[in-house]
């Protein structure tokens, strides 16, 4: 059963019927699932409820009639199911922080987001619940040369740097060159959204100039997680991930100067899969592994 392929299809499904009754056994009736195992599997692959997600869809199909048709509000709050007009508000101003009636009178502040994608990733049920697929081991002492640099998650143009100075990185290697590469993330100051950033390879490169620098990462005990696509488009996939993954392990985070550490295994090839290592608590019963 291709789980990945379901909720793709199931995201279509609900954007074709958001004017239609939308519950968790009408949508798992449609694939021939057990309402109970759909949701949990729906629930750890888009790190939400069924509700929640149908919910978000509507506010974000109501945008296109605010702004697009003379439509009363009362008319796109039945026509999207929200009962009343009143609920639809409520909603709409907790969902995305102003009511709908400004978008009319104001600047289009707001705009539709498509369908999200299917990040994807293995998954294991761990005492009747579905949790993205973990291996609790310990990041072996490397020694990573590459080059150096700070991003802030908060700007709009963190993943465009990212990518601009991992390039850097690979403009100086040839193809000769093979196997892994990291990309580690190391915190600021804590609760910033600004990180450190090392992009590297496992190997004595030799660049003389500003920000390359050669770094022994010391050896981590981990929750090692795999997954599959662009490198940069799992951020709020990951934090849902962990944060489930946590609750259901009874892990703790770890102690570590380091956030993050991802391991690509084609240095010439950042869209192929990759592992994620997030440094957590080694506790009596983790001793061994």
């Amino acid at each position: 059963m291709d789980h990945h392929r379901i909720i793709e299809q199931a995201l279509i499904h609900i954007e074709e019927n958001l004017e239609q009754s939308l519950s968790v056994a009408s949508v798992a009736l449609n694939f021939n699932m057990s309402k109970y195992y759909f949701h949990r599997l729906f629930s750890a692959m888009m790190g939400c409820s069924l509700n929640q997600y149908i919910l978000s869809r509507r506010l974000n199909a109501s945008l296109s009639f605010i702004y697009d048709d003379n439509r009363s509000l009362t008319d796109i709050a039945y026509q999207l199911n929200f009962g009343t007009q009143a609920s639809f508000t409520r909603a709409f101003k907790q969902h995305y922080g102003v009511p709908p009636r400004s978008l009319r009178t104001g600047p289009k502040i707001v705009s539709p987001t498509p369908i999200p994608t299917v990040v994807k990733r293995p998954f294991k049920n761990i005492n009747g619940d579905i949790v993205t697929d973990f291996t609790l081991t310990e990041f072996k002492e490397t020694r990573i040369s590459g080059i150096a640099f700070e991003v802030d998650l908060a700007s709009d143009d963190y993943k465009k740097k990212i990518r601009s100075h991992s390039q850097m990185l690979l403009d100086h290697i040839d193809e000769t060159i093979q196997g892994t590469c990291f990309v580690i993330y190391s915190n600021c100051q804590p609760d910033s959204t600004r990180f450190k950033v090392l992009f590297g390879i496992p190997s004595d490169l030799q660049i003389h100039k500003p920000f390359y620098f050669t770094v022994d990462v010391p050896t981590i005990f981990c929750a090692k997680f795999n997954y599959l696509g662009d490198l940069l488009d799992i951020g709020d996939v990951l934090k849902t991930d962990y944060a489930r993954f946590l609750k259901i392990s009874k892990q703790e985070t770890g102690q570590s100067d380091i956030e993050l550490i991802q391991v690509f295994d084609d240095v010439h090839n950042l869209d192929s899969s990759y592992h994620i290592y997030a440094p957590v608590k080694k506790l009596p019963d983790d001793l061994e592994i």
